[in-house]
């Protein structure tokens, strides 16, 4: 034997219906604390922002890059006496 049942209800209406808790207003919480974290990363992908950090990286990596090859070719004008 078969039967199907059929019940047209909205989603709060089938959550009341089966006892569970209204978390509506802490998913409403959660959406707006993740859009304020979007935009906050957002603003960090800007242009401005990322010539900043790479420019930061990149000047201080160049004088390691510096200092690397002055010790190395030091050491290889050593090796040559």
């Amino acid at each position: 034997m078969k039967m199907t049942i059929e019940i047209d209800c909205t989603p709060v209406e089938a959550r009341t219906f089966l006892g569970l808790p209204d978390v509506s207003s802490l998913n409403d919480h959660l959406v707006k604390e993740m859009q304020t974290r979007m935009d906050a990363n957002m603003a960090m992908l800007a242009p401005e922002e990322l010539m900043k950090n790479w420019m930061a990286f990149g000047a201080g990596a160049q004088d390691q890059f510096r200092k690397l090859m002055t010790a190395a070719a030091g050491a290889a004008a050593g090796k040559r006496d």
